[in-house]
């Protein structure tokens, strides 16, 4: 290998590629390099990729050059998933010398002395088919909160998605596995994590082989979940994303029950008309989605609910949207990300009939975005009042923090940095401007006793009523 020097990296995409970004780092460190910003320039950078969109694959381009920018000497390298779907065209970007796709990436080490100084981009991207290790990851990068791989790749044939080509099949950690990583995340003192992956909720594939059978799971996702639960050291974890299908009324009841597991679902719905949930192949209509809601609200009826949605699908009429918008308008949900829909190469949408006009697209998108809007604003009010535990974080405004309840509303307070990383039982106040909730200390204790408060009920705390007058002062941005 040559001489180890300085490596940086830049990630484009969804929290799995976080995760996955940090564990090929810490394949660096191991071999001697020493990380350093991707803004001051690096002997080597590496570039992890998403192509969900086209704009992400644009994106991809500009970090490039953005890295040829901080220095012109460096060797670019480009995995994840545009990597995969579209070696050659990255390879042909100038200054790219090396591109791995989904199999070849956890071995980049293996080929960083195969850079030669030709100019043509080396590409190492076999067919995706060979993508069916499980490497583990998980992220170290945020001193508040990691991202924890669980699962990988996908069985489902969505009409819109690439994931399948450029991840593969469906496969998993063991649940063994993933336990010893989550005690490696809380040595480090992370109180939050987040579990990852492409089709959480279809843990468990690959994770018990029979020689001559056909792979078997070795546990479901409740079952994950429920040993997670009882890791020391963790204050929360968090669903990232979970299918409908997938997220049955036993996954709720358990959060409902967890010690650990925070009040928060984000399930995709892609569409509110079972016509578009047909031509998408969704695994789900529209009612199943209402009755998954509904359960939530029974069991959990502070959680907060986070929907997908794509606008502009082929075949997509005004009606059809309006069905969607109607539908997601009466939904007790709490905030929405809207997709516009983008043609994607090797998928059968891209040749399905019905296109809807780009301008149309980015009418849908706007409407359905205001209208998420108001239901996040709505969510925040239905809590002002109440005393909840917020875990607080780094901000870019000096002396202030922001933070995240167990339900995910999203807080701003007023306290220097020894605040970072302890939870804090907080009062929410108003909402401001900015649509941040201002909050006050709900018993005025220092955040290391705070903590131990928490900790020995092993338990967010219930929301309490207001305590303090009417008039006492929020906390402002």
């Amino acid at each position: 290998m040559s001489t180890p020097g300085t490596v940086s990296f830049y990630t484009l995409g969804c929290k799995l590629n976080y995760s996955e970004t940090s564990a090929i780092g810490r394949q660096f460190t191991a071999a001697g390099y020493q990380e350093v910003p991707f803004r001051e320039g690096a002997d080597v950078v590496v570039i992890n990729t998403c192509s969900v969109t086209e704009f992400a694959d644009r994106k991809c381009r500009n970090v490039v050059r953005r890295a040829l920018g901080a220095n012109a000497g460096a060797k670019i390298v480009v995995v994840g998933c545009y990597a995969q779907l579209k070696p050659r065209e990255i390879a042909d970007i100038e200054g790219v010398d090396l591109v791995l796709g989904a199999a070849e990436k956890f071995r980049i080490l293996d080929y960083i002395d195969g850079i030669s100084s030709s100019g043509k981009g080396l590409v190492q991207a076999g067919a995706v088919r060979e993508a069916d290790e499980f490497i583990s990851s998980f992220s170290f990068g945020d001193r508040t909160r990691s991202f924890l791989k669980v699962q990988d790749g996908c069985d489902y044939k969505c009409t819109f998605c690439t994931i399948p080509l450029a991840r593969g099949a469906s496969r998993s950690s063991t649940v063994g596995q993933i336990v010893r990583d989550a005690r490696t995340i809380a040595a480090k003192g992370i109180k939050e994590i987040v579990l990852t992956g492409v089709n959480i909720g279809d843990f468990g594939n690959g994770t018990s082989v029979i020689e001559g059978q056909r792979p078997r799971k070795e546990a479901l996702f409740v079952d994950l979940a429920r040993a997670l639960d009882r890791v020391e050291g963790v204050t929360r974890f968090r669903i990232s994303s979970i299918e409908p299908n997938l997220c049955t009324n036993e996954v709720i009841d358990f959060v409902a029950g967890s010690r650990r597991f925070a009040p928060h679902f984000h399930m995709p719905l892609q569409s509110g008309n079972n016509k578009q949930l047909a031509r998408m192949r969704r695994r789900y209509r529209r009612e199943r989605y209402a009755e998954r809601v509904a359960h939530i609200r029974r069991v959990l009826p502070h959680s907060c609910i986070g929907v997908d949605l794509i606008v502009g699908f082929p075949g997509e009429t005004e009606e059809d949207f309006l069905e969607t918008y109607r539908f997601v308008r009466e939904l007790d949900v709490s905030y929405f990300h809207v997709f516009t829909y983008s043609e994607r190469a090797n998928t059968p949408a891209a040749a399905m009939d019905g296109a809807v006009p780009l301008p149309e697209r980015r009418r849908r998108n706007k409407l359905l975005s205001i209208l998420s809007e108001k239901k996040r604003r709505a969510f925040y009010s239905r809590h002002l009042g109440e005393v909840r535990p917020v875990l607080l974080e780094h901000s870019k405004t000096p002396g202030l923090l922001h933070g995240f309840t167990d339900n995910y509303i999203k807080v701003a307070f007023p306290a220097d940095a020894a605040w970072v990383n302890h939870l804090v039982e907080m009062e929410l106040g108003e909402i401001s401007e900015d649509g941040l909730v201002t909050v006050e200390p709900g018993k005025k204790l220092p955040p290391v006793a705070q903590d131990a408060a928490l900790s020995e009920r092993g338990a967010a705390p219930a929301p309490t009523a207001r305590t303090q007058s009417p008039s006492s002062t929020a906390y402002g941005c």
